[in-house]
Formats: C-alpha cells, sequence, structure tokens
C-alpha cells in the first residue's frame, strides 16, 4: 500500500516515523510520500516539503509566510494527485491538514483519511469536531478521554495509546541509571516565536535561583540552530539531549505543551509557563470564550488535578517563576507529592503501543 503523511512540527515528524516503522510490519511493501522531516527520510519516506518550512504559529507568521504557505499547500495537492495514496495520515497540525483533508475527500474518494493525534479541539475551537468526522474515516487519539469527547457530539474516536509515553520507555529501557545532579532545566518551546517570548524570562528566574549552586541547562528544539539560543545565553549549557537533562535535573522550567507531559513522564519536578500576548485582555475577556477546560498543561488536564503550577498569561513573571523553582528545589514534601502524582499518569495512559495500535486501526480500516 501507498501512504502519504503529513507532520508539520518536529513532535509529529517523530510519531510519524515511529508510526511508519509499525505499518511496515503490517504491510513489508508499505511506500511512503509525505510532508514531514528528518525522522519520516530516515524511514524511507520521499519528504516533499520538510517541516521546517511549514512551521509558521500565529496570524501574523501566517501572514509574513504567505508565499511559502501556498506553496506547501500546492505541493501537497500536487503530490496527492500524483501519487493516489491508499492512504492520507495527517498528524495534529489542524489549520493545514482539515483543508487536505477537504481536497483529499472531493479529488480522491478512493484514498482513506486518517487523523493520527487530532487537534486539541477538547480545548479550543471545539467546532472543528464536525469537519475532522467529516472528511476522516478513523479519528485515532492519544489521550484516553478523547473518544468520550467525540461520542458526546455523536463521532467515534479510538484512544491507541500516548506516543510521548511510547518514547519515554524507550528511553528508559535503553538508559542506564541516572544520577541526579544540580542542573536546572529549561525547555522554552519548539518554535521560534515563543522561545524568543518565553526563554529570556525563564533565563531571569533560574539565575536568581541558581547562583552558583545549580548549572543551567538549556534544551534546544530540533530544527533550529544552536546560534538562535547564543543571544540570550550566558553561562549556560545548550543541549539536544532533552529527556537525560530532565532525568538529572533536580527541576525544570517548560514551556507548555508536550514538553510538559515528558517531563511528568522522565519524573523530574517542574513548573509550566506559556507567553500570551495582552494577556490580561485574554485572560479577562476571552479565556471563557476560546477555552472549555480550568487548565492548559497536559499533565494537569489528564490527570484532572493541579499537579504542577501553571504559570500562564500574566502570571508568568520573572518573580513567580523564580517563587515556584525555589519551592521546587527545597520542599521535599512538595517535590514528592508532585511525583507521586506522576505516577499516577503513567496509569491513566495505559500501556499500549500508540503506533503499534494505530496501525492496526489504520490496517483495518482500509480492509
Amino acid at each position: 500500500m501507498k501512504f502519504f503523511l503529513i507532520a508539520g512540527e518536529a513532535s509529529g515528524d517523530l510519531h510519524a516515523s515511529n508510526l511508519m516503522k509499525a505499518l511496515r510490519v503490517k504491510d513489508p511493501q508499505a511506500m511512503f510520500v509525505g510532508l514531514g522531516g528528518d525522522k519520516m527520510r530516515e524511514e524511507g519516506c520521499d519528504i516533499r516539503v520538510d517541516y521546517r518550512e511549514m512551521a509558521y504559529m500565529g496570524f501574523v507568521a501566517v501572514l509574513q509566510n504567505l508565499d511559502k504557505v501556498k506553496r506547501n499547500f500546492r505541493i501537497a495537492k500536487q503530490s496527492l494527485l500524483e501519487q493516489k495514496p491508499n492512504v492520507l495520515i495527517l498528524i495534529d497540525y489542524p489549520s493545514f491538514n482539515l483543508k487536505i483533508a477537504k481536497f483529499c475527500k472531493k479529488h480522491l474518494p478512493n484514498t482513506r483519511i486518517i487523523y493520527y493525534i487530532p487537534p486539541k479541539i477538547w480545548a479550543w475551537k471545539k467546532w472543528r469536531i464536525h469537519n475532522i468526522a467529516k472528511y476522516c474515516d478513523n479519528i485515532l487519539g492519544i489521550f484516553p478521554f478523547e473518544p468520550n469527547f467525540y461520542a458526546k457530539y455523536g463521532y467515534k474516536c479510538h484512544y491507541v495509546g500516548n506516543p510521548t509515553a511510547d518514547c519515554i520507555r524507550e528511553f528508559t529501557s535503553t538508559t542506564q541509571t541516572i544520577h541526579h545532579t544540580n542542573t536546572i532545566a529549561i525547555l522554552p518551546g519548539s518554535r521560534r516565536s515563543e522561545i524568543s517570548h518565553c526563554l529570556p524570562t525563564m533565563l531571569e528566574a533560574a539565575r536568581a535561583v541558581a547562583k552558583n549552586k545549580y548549572q543551567i541547562i538549556v534544551a534546544a528544539a530540533p530544527g533550529i540552530d544552536d546560534s538562535f539560543y547564543q543571544t540570550y545565553l550566558e553561562n549556560e549549557i545548550l543541549t539536544r539531549t532533552p529527556y537525560a537533562t530532565l532525568a538529572q535535573a533536580k527541576a525544570a522550567v517548560v514551556n507548555s505543551g508536550t514538553a510538559t507531559l515528558e517531563t511528568a513522564l522522565i519524573g523530574c519536578p517542574q513548573t509550566a509557563v506559556y507567553h500570551v500576548a495582552g494577556s490580561k485582555y485574554l485572560e479577562k475577556f476571552l479565556r471563557p470564550i476560546m477555552f472549555s477546560i480550568p487548565n492548559f498543561t497536559l499533565v494537569n488536564i489528564i490527570s484532572k488535578q493541579e499537579i504542577i503550577q501553571e504559570l500562564i498569561a500574566s502570571r508568568f513573571t520573572q518573580e513567580n517563576v523564580t517563587n515556584e523553582l525555589q519551592r521546587l528545589l527545597h520542599d521535599n514534601a512538595y517535590r514528592e507529592q508532585m511525583q507521586a502524582n506522576y505516577l499516577h499518569l503513567w496509569n491513566i495512559l495505559g500501556n499500549n503501543s500508540a503506533s503499534e495500535t494505530a496501525a492496526e486501526q489504520i490496517i483495518t480500516t482500509v480492509n
């Protein structure tokens, strides 16, 4: 069979590559074409557009790169019509992927459309659920509460397991005993815009705590050159091994996103931060309209309780981050309770291999 995959970010590239491995077990003759990155390319995918040319977030960024966005759509559509794949697999990246799904449904009616890692519509933009269900033949969720969410609207979604949990399991199974060190891990995000907004404040807070007692280590994102970070760094270390860094660190400051879940599953005490432009206005007027859940971070959403502090929008200040870091580093009871709550996350997510279960679902859908 021929599979066309679209991943618009580094995490999607990774999870798509793991899915490709699982699909090849089911179908050794499988062929892969798509939009993605190095991980997918290493697994034999014919990459038509690199995700580094796709990762534009927000209205301004999209407007500034409108020519590239249009080009990406054109290449994706032309490639689909040329390849006529048996299956189109969408990985997150909803603004782009839903338009491609609509195009595929119209022009390639025999191609099955699978949404693996659907967008987080349970947090915001719930109206997207109807288009997802309309265009997709199967929806494969990665959070255990997603099937119930879709069921409320009369749609089906299968929980296949969590690919982030799979990655952490693989890391821990292949890693020798790690000794904790006097380090503070900083994970400032995966996009240039969020890094530039968040990293300076994260570093100021960590420096206020670290002094001569702790080494600060900043985890760089795939696809972003070291030189981009050097503007912000003084005596900090830049690394591209975030899992090992988190496993050794005594505490972490993490930009809200999948990284908070990774940090929790590795077991590192953390606080989550996120910059929001015009944050006071957003919190007062827009939050009740745009967001329908009480928490922002995956750790707290999945657990249905506040395990980690969320220093979001107007709460994201150097003082607040510094105070929370002090507590994470020096309040042993607080640290231990947080780590105990982390263990509960593993029970909620279960032991399914997301890639293997998703591959089974995809093959079943096609057959």
